[in-house]
């Protein structure tokens, strides 16, 4: 009982990390061009930032096997850490060139923190309330999302002290975990198995695995379609629609509002429908929302359409994560979140394909390409979850790839008592 009492306090930590961490992003790096504008007079950098990201998205598969071998807790913190001097360098930072490799720095550090500390959870997490805590932990983060930027503002938005604020409670956070014992419920066995694999055969036997493919596809399409949804959505709004630009505040305020308070009812209806389930009726909500903005253009159907996008996301997110989490096992956990990680691509995909597009043919035809990339998600999902294992694991590990199959069943298809 003790044992099951650690862990939970140890979940929380992470979740309540997590918020804090989010918090110290948001209210810096939400900043970044008023920061090149303000302190180097500068446009859009976005070189810098495209390329860091990009570099993120190939190191993340790496540390990802990495954990696997070394521990998760030490390439996390690790990261941490990295992140903490980076936003320090971004501050202090006098050069453009300075500034820009300090931020290369960050946006590696964010990209690797993520799936790494998803994966670290599953670790701590019972299998059973490994639902329960990704979700809580999907809302922490969209508490500092909606409070960071708050903070910027009232702060002074892309102020050197809140950089060197936001890499204090990174560097805080790092050193809290560093000290922490992590309550893994993996066996011995599992740990040295773990240890033994060489991370180029790991990163190699995880691409090998078929449903991981589908599902980093499939993974890329939907965050194409919420990850900057911002991005594609303000500049059609303030063209077209009367008011577009308050309009557009409303309905960014209206999605933190949903996320916060839908995420328990979306919640248990995956625990009820399943994760590939709500994954597609989520994809189905995507499409129906980006129909509902390009057809409307009065302020209520658009904060309907926005309501259905968000439940949407609501749904497609912890779904994504109990599926890539259902086909893993305790030895290759790091590896296929860190693979999966790759699917952010979508961040640039969405955006850059969305801007031409609108550029091109107007709301019709960025619209229709957002829809149209929801429905390709689901159908990629749903391919992805009846593929088989990899041959190498059916060979070499009977035991974990039954575990496995049927593990994306009852965690991935079915439900959570």
């Amino acid at each position: 009982m003790e044992y099951e009492e650690q862990r939970l306090k140890h979940v929380l930590f992470l979740i309540i990390g997590s918020g804090l961490v989010t918090i110290a992003r948001a209210m810096t790096l939400s900043f970044l061009a008023i920061k090149l504008q303000q302190s180097f007079g500068l446009g859009p950098a976005m070189i810098g930032a495209l390329l860091g990201a990009l570099v993120g998205a190939i190191a993340a598969p790496f540390a990802g096997s990495l954990s696997d071998r070394v521990g998760r807790k030490t390439v996390l913190t690790l990261t941490l850490l990295s992140m903490a001097f980076a936003l320090v360098g971004m501050g202090l930072a006098e050069t453009v060139l300075a500034f820009c490799l300090a931020q290369i720095v960050a946006a590696v550090a964010v990209a690797i923190y993520e799936p790494i500390s998803r994966a670290l959870m599953s670790d701590v997490c019972p299998e059973h309330a490994r639902l329960k805590y990704f979700s809580w932990r999907y809302t922490a983060s969209n508490v500092g999302w909606a409070v960071g930027p708050l903070i910027g503002i009232a702060a002074g938005a892309a102020s050197t002290t809140l950089f060197l604020i936001a890499g204090i409670v990174y560097a805080m956070f790092a050193f809290a975990l560093h000290l922490l014992q992590v309550p893994l419920h993996r066996g011995d066995v599992h740990q040295a198995a773990a240890s033994a694999v060489p991370v180029f055969q790991s990163i190699k036997a995880t691409v090998r695995d078929p449903r991981l493919a589908f599902f980093v596809a499939g993974g890329m399409l939907p965050i194409a379609v919420y990850g900057q949804w911002s991005a594609t959505l303000a500049p059609y709004l303030s063209d077209n629609v009367a008011g577009g630009v308050e309009i557009f505040a409303y309905l960014v305020s209206i999605n933190g509002a949903v996320v916060l308070i839908g995420n328990p009812f979306a919640r248990r209806f995956i625990e009820r429908a399943g994760a590939l389930d709500a994954l597609v009726i989520g994809c189905v909500l995507f499409l129906l929302s980006e129909i509902g903005f390009l057809t409307s253009t009065a302020f209520w159907s658009l904060a309907i359409s926005m309501i259905v996008f968000t439940i949407g996301e609501i749904l497609v997110v912890p779904s994504e994560y109990m599926l890539v989490d259902g086909i893993s096992s305790d030895r290759n956990r790091g590896s296929y979140f860190g693979a999966h990680s790759f699917s952010t691509v979508g961040n640039f995909v969405g955006p850059t394909l969305g801007g031409v597009m609108l550029g091109a043919f107007g709301g019709p035809g960025m619209f229709l390409l957002l829809a149209g990339f929801a429905a390709a998600s689901a159908i990629l999902f749903a391919v992805g979850t009846r593929m088989p294992p990899p041959k190498a694991t059916t060979q070499h590990v009977r035991t974990e790839t039954a575990d496995t199959t049927s593990g994306l069943q009852l965690r991935g298809c079915c439900t959570y008592v």
